[in-house]
């Protein structure tokens, strides 16, 4: 098939695409950077952003599929920012697609379009969205993922995956800041370091979009308009991250810090970078931030290997190998 796939330069794209490119699929990338490495594997790549819907639609003519990987991720940051590239940007994919009659759509959720300020243990895709999230980015996504879902069609058909704490060889946002951050002896475990959540292998990841796409091109495809968490666990947070530390020979997390101080501390943070206007940041703490590392969240995968028939084909223990060996 001719695909495209938007984000394609990015950490968990990068990996969809070599899958693509690997079962013979005519692969486009969509971007706003440049990415020599992807035109050096033979994709060709257009250089866009995703609220400009003539650059969208120009890019998506003679496809065959999309998926639709690209998205603003921060745990800070100006809400209309996030508003126009993940809700405005996934409108124009839509609305690409439908006018240049492409008959699936891939799209990349998040986990954190359920989660508001409690935990979430064991839960399944049937959670409603949340009213009382604290995050522009999950507040974003999931007015996006509903706008995909509710796409779906005879015409269009269309699934969103929701892969959560995505990890692995490449990673250049996850691994490098919890790296950073330890050695310059700032990570701190926020609560009582209890909390289980679940991680996943960025090439289960990859493989569950491959899977994805296959399926919506079947005539009685059953995952058209649904959506998927991805993931594998749960796990204990903090002794996750101290094993990615250690595996790296870095100092592991010895401090820790109430989770009430810390949303406090967040809290604060927030609206002094909101008085002064200051956006291009990364806080050393938000609201979020605090309630992501110490509450569960993890998730029923029930439905994504019964339905979607997928399951991780790498464990998380040869998953972190994996990081020392690349």
């Amino acid at each position: 098939m001719k695909v495209l796939i938007t984000g394609g330069g990015g950490f968990l794209g990068g990996h969809i695409v070599k899958l693509l490119l690997k079962e013979g699929h005519e692969v486009t990338s969509f971007s706003r950077g440049s990415y020599p490495d992807l035109e050096a594997q033979g994709v060709k790549t257009y250089r866009g952003d995703l609220s400009d819907l003539d650059a969208v639609s120009d890019a998506l003519k003679g496809k065959d599929a999309v998926i639709h990987c690209a998205s603003k991720v921060a745990m800070w940051g100006r809400y209309e920012d996030f508003y126009q590239t993940n809700v405005i940007g996934t409108e124009n994919i839509i609305k690409g697609c439908q006018a240049n009659g492409i008959k699936a759509l891939v799209y990349t959720s998040t986990p954190s379009v359920v989660f508001g300020q409690s935990s979430l243990k064991a839960v399944n895709e049937e959670t409603p969205y949340p009213t009382n999230s604290v995050s522009p980015y999950g507040k974003t996504k999931a007015i996006a993922e509903e706008k995909v879902l509710k796409a779906n069609g005879m015409a269009l058909k269309t699934v969103a995956l929701r892969p959560h704490l995505v990890f692995g060889p490449g990673d250049k946002n996850l691994i490098p800041r919890l790296l950073e951050k330890a050695k310059n002896g700032k990570l701190k475990r926020i609560g009582d370091g209890q909390n289980l959540v679940d991680v996943l292998y960025v090439e289960n990841g990859a493989k569950a979009h491959i899977l994805a796409l296959h399926q919506l091109t079947k005539d009685s495809s059953k995952i058209a308009g649904e959506a998927f968490f991805l993931g594998q666990g749960p796990v204990n947070l903090w002794d996750f991250i101290n094993s990615i530390l250690k595996s790296f020979k870095a100092p592991t997390v010895q401090k820790s810090v109430s989770f009430k101080s810390a949303y406090l501390i967040g809290s604060l943070i927030e609206k002094f970078c909101k008085l002064f206007g200051i956006y291009q940041v990364d806080p050393p703490m938000t609201r979020f931030v605090a309630l992501q590392l110490s509450h569960d969240h993890y998730f029923d995968h029930t439905k994504a290997k019964n339905i979607l028939g997928w399951e991780p084909e790498v464990s998380i223990e040869e998953g972190l190998s994996n990081l020392i060996d690349t």
